[in-house]
């Protein structure tokens, strides 16, 4: 277990070339780690509140992170240094997420803003916002760039044009909020998972056709993520466990049981083999073993 936090951490994310990690908390801190060796390599202080949410550029060169007071800062990733601040939001900055090119974030935000904002990220330069959901707790961009699709406090997933926002596909069969989603790195799938305790994998262009449903969970799923290969997903919520499908079919692989509260956040190496969670302060890093359950 990684220790570096003073309080639960919220917010986990690899670098794109694996060797570090990205982590934000109730410490009101962003943190840089070695991922091999734990070791803390940066604290980063500004933010005022509490951290939600944090995720790297393409390239790796800078960090993103979004907090309750409705702030979302740019870092530079292995210095520090704030490139950008922006204040759109009102209220808690839930989700944050890179364009594949590296020139645009997109944000969102939870209770008393509902808003997902397109903004430039090396200026904070506001594009457009949109305003289809009530309260956002997931957002991604499509591989291509081409679209954004976020999941909302009101049972759905909308997939929309990044250009302006204007809305292609709306997901409805959660009962209840939707509060992880996630794109297959191929961009061909996202999967979803919330309050029904169930995790649901949809085809962006089937919008008639049932979701593959994953049910092992006994609690709401509150994160999400894939493997790089696209043959497995992750999930993770508030029966402490993070559990591990076969995204194509929904059979559980491997659950990992070694949380003793509620999961916050679950994060996939870029080569596959470790995953990383936290459920209070303390890191968690592992290496999957694919068994029957």
């Amino acid at each position: 277990m990684y220790a570096g936090h003073t309080d639960n951490v919220f917010a986990l994310a690899f670098s794109p070339d694996g060797q570090y990690m990205g982590s934000g908390g109730r410490d009101k801190t962003v943190q840089v780690w070695h991922a091999q060796s734990g070791q803390t390599l940066y604290t980063y202080r500004g933010h005022t509140n509490v951290v939600l949410s944090v995720a790297w550029s393409p390239d790796g060169r800078f960090l993103a992170s979004g907090c309750t007071d409705g702030i979302v800062q740019v870092w530079e990733a292995l210095s520090g240094n704030t490139l950008a601040t922006y204040r759109g939001h009102t209220r808690f900055v839930r989700t944050v997420g890179w364009s594949p090119g590296g020139q645009t974030i997109a944000s969102g935000g939870d209770f008393g803003d509902s808003t997902v904002q397109v903004w430039e990220a090396l200026t904070g330069k506001h594009i457009y916002t949109h305003k289809a959901q009530y309260r956002i707790f997931a957002l991604g961009w499509s591989l291509d760039g081409t679209r954004i699709a976020s999941a909302s406090f009101d049972g759905t997933v909308q997939v929309w044009d990044a250009q302006n926002g204007s809305i292609s596909l709306t997901y409805r069969g959660h009962a209840g909020a939707v509060y992880a989603m996630a794109w297959s790195h191929d961009g061909q799938y996202i999967a979803s998972g919330g309050q029904d305790t169930t995790v649901r994998v949809w085809g962006p262009g089937a919008i008639n056709r049932a979701p593959t449903l994953f049910r092992g969970h006994n609690r709401p799923v509150k994160m999400l993520a894939w493997s790089p290969d696209g043959q497995s997903i992750a999930s993770a919520g508030d029966d402490t466990t993070v559990q591990v499908w076969e995204a194509s079919t929904g059979k559980l692989e491997f659950m990992y049981e070694h949380h003793t509260a509620w999961v916050r956040a679950v994060a996939w190496s870029p080569d596959g083999q470790s995953i990383a969670s936290v459920s209070d302060e303390k890191i968690h890093m592992w290496h999957p073993v694919l068994i029957k359950a």
